[in-house]
């Protein structure tokens, strides 16, 4: 019996002995933190880690999934302009000339678009100038273009490719020495003669400014020939250079469009024009093609009335000249010191002079300490009405 007690107490402290280490063990496990105990376990499961066995296939990675983007609404996206079918009697612009004159018909095309009575033609040759006739004379090109397009407006620009030397009956001649000048002169003023013989109105409009200096230099020389020939032949110089200029007067790859915002207007080898730049370039000439072609060049979204769109309501505004001489009245000027001309005696305002009690205002103030009641609506006049 004593052996059994024995053994029995000897299970009971091996059980009692074992339970305490086990009990740690869970405490252990099961002890958390501060932050988890207010904010909860937040450990993401780990995910089995995949080791493949000699001869297995690994499985295919996950595709993660990206998000798709949010279609544009309506209302963001741009609305293509209707193409506005041309009338049969619209008028011809004729564009000629070298790469400019190339950027400025597509300029003109996205200008007058919606104006289904102008018709841009533009006959540009990009490597042409006048100083090549052996590559692409202009001088016996120019009237075939002109029956063939019947234009109401020629426009010309060139000048960008002709800073080289020219081939004449004498020999070649440098570029911009006196024979040079003198022979380009007459070249520009024959091609001019060309419109004007034809009884077209000329709009020859000059050369921009390049990102190369010297470059620029000899088109402002340029310029001042074709101004001079192109008012000579009864046309008209426009003047684009302030356009593509810094308020300094350099040469600028981004400026400003036609509304204000600021945009890249020539290509990085400063000699090209963006689409931006195309439009800027026309905006200059565009001005003039509407004043000489007149109601021909209202857009069709005006509806068709004879006036831009959102005029309605400036009709009041809009100040007339006479249509004849006898219609200005003459009046004869009215001086202030001369009432009597329009029937009164006296002036406007005038009235009896109050006579001088002797103390000013100031006096008043100063010495007896009153101060002067203000006159009646004045600003400062405080006083109630009974």
């Amino acid at each position: 019996m004593m052996w059994m007690r024995a053994a029995a107490f000897l299970a009971l402290g091996a059980v009692a002995a074992a339970l305490p280490a086990t009990g740690g063990a869970q405490a252990q496990e099961q002890r958390r933190t501060l932050f988890q105990m207010l904010f909860g376990n937040q450990q993401r499961p780990r995910e089995p880690v995949y080791r493949a066995a000699p001869g297995d296939f690994p499985p295919p990675p996950r595709r993660v999934q990206k998000p798709r983007k949010a279609a544009p609404s309506a209302v963001t996206q741009a609305s293509p302009t209707p193409a506005v079918e041309k009338a049969p009697d619209a008028k011809t612009v004729l564009v000629i000339g070298d790469f400019v004159a190339s950027a400025l018909g597509d300029g003109l095309q996205q200008a007058f678009e919606t104006s289904p009575g102008v018709v841009i033609q533009t006959r540009a040759n990009g490597s042409s100038g006048l100083v090549r006739e052996d590559y692409f004379n202009w001088q016996t090109t120019l009237p075939s273009y002109l029956s063939e397009t019947k234009p109401s407006v020629v426009v010309i620009s060139l000048g960008a490719n002709d800073r080289q030397q020219m081939t004449l009956a004498s020999g070649k001649e440098k570029f911009r020495t006196p024979v040079w000048t003198e022979a380009y002169t007459s070249r520009i003023a024959a091609l001019a003669d060309t419109a004007k013989q034809a009884g077209i109105p000329l709009l020859w409009v000059g050369m921009p400014p390049f990102q190369s200096p010297s470059i620029t230099t000899d088109m402002v020389t340029l310029n001042g020939l074709f101004k001079t020939e192109a008012e000579k032949a009864n046309g008209q110089f426009i003047d684009i250079w302030d356009g593509f200029v810094d308020e300094s007067g350099k040469f600028v790859l981004t400026g400003s469009d036609i509304n204000g915002q600021q945009v890249r207007l020539r290509g990085q080898d400063g000699i090209i024009f963006t689409k931006a730049g195309k439009r800027k370039l026309a905006f200059y000439v565009e001005k003039d093609i509407r004043r000489l072609l007149g109601g021909a060049t209202i857009s069709a979204t005006a509806g068709g009335s004879g006036t831009a769109p959102g005029s309605a309501g400036l009709t009041d505004l809009l100040v007339t000249a006479p249509i004849r001489h006898e219609d200005i009245k003459e009046t004869q000027p009215i001086g202030i010191t001369d009432p009597a001309l329009d029937g009164g005696t006296e002036l406007l305002g005038a009235g009896p002079l109050t006579a001088p009690s002797g103390n000013s205002p100031r006096d008043l103030l100063v010495l007896k300490g009153e101060v002067v009641d203000a006159p009646a609506g004045r600003v400062d006049d405080f006083r109630l009405e009974r």
